[in-house]
């Protein structure tokens, strides 16, 4: 189950947040403990360390050895916080502009992933209404850059950018959750199959089940027991196909 959204704050302040600008004069007196900064810090350091619910902003305050309410003069709540948060992971990605076009989405994907997996929390954060900071907009001029430069039309630029992105985060946030569960758990994922062992043996029906028999005996399914191979194969075959198609509309 999804834990937050992103997008939920209230858009002037929390655009005035994502780009740093100045939302009203700096008041004169005492140097504020904490700034829009170290509070983002803190919070992704709790979210990296116990996870994204117990990301509250008076959990960020005692990270900080500050009063709750300092924070609020800073960021209104958690709603904004959590856009602040998901935007500066993405900023993380240090995309370079080099390569081939399938190179440089094969890059943005490589990065993407990296982040999640530097984050799983990340994976509790639905972005289907996105937080339209620095991280997020630049990763998309990046992939449009890239896809333009393919020849393909601007429409089908477009479209080709939804579906990579869409392919990305998804196979991303997948393993991420996979890796929250094995922190939360202390159990691995071959370490659960591995318990499971019993529905093979006693449960699995082969003649209701042909296909995926036909599949097991032929060796589709070996993993050399690592999951963590398995996916990262899984990742780079999905984004292969996904790119040549885009290449057969170029032929």
């Amino acid at each position: 189950m999804v834990a937050e959204r992103s997008g939920g704050g209230d858009p002037v302040r929390t655009l005035t947040l994502l780009w740093r600008r100045p939302s009203e004069p700096k008041p004169v007196g005492r140097k504020p403990k904490v700034s829009v900064d170290q509070i983002v810090t803190a919070a992704i350091a709790v979210a990296d360390r116990e996870g994204l619910g117990a990301t509250s902003m008076a959990r960020v305050a005692q990270e900080l050895s500050v009063g709750t309410m300092s924070l609020y003069g800073h960021v209104p709540g958690k709603a904004e916080l959590i856009d602040l948060m998901a935007d500066t992971v993405l900023q993380e990605r240090d995309l370079t502009p080099e390569g081939t076009w399938r190179e440089r989405v094969q890059h943005y994907a490589d990065r993407t992933r990296a982040a999640y997996r530097k984050h799983p929390w990340m994976r509790d954060v639905s972005m289907v209404r996105p937080p339209l900071g620095p991280g997020l907009v630049d990763g998309q001029e990046f992939v449009l850059a890239a896809l333009a430069d393919s020849g393909l039309e601007p429409r089908q630029v477009t479209l080709a950018h939804v579906a990579i992105e869409g392919f990305v985060h998804g196979a991303a946030a997948s393993e991420a959750d996979d890796q929250q569960l094995e922190r939360k758990t202390g159990e691995s994922g071959d370490s659960w199959w591995s318990a499971r062992q019993v529905f093979w043996d006693d449960y699995f029906d082969v003649e209701r089940y042909p296909t995926m028999t036909s599949l097991w005996h032929a060796g589709a399914y070996d993993t050399g027991g690592i999951l963590a191979d398995n996916a990262r194969n899984s990742f780079d075959y999905g984004l292969a196909k996904l790119l040549d198609g885009i290449e057969g509309v170029l032929r």
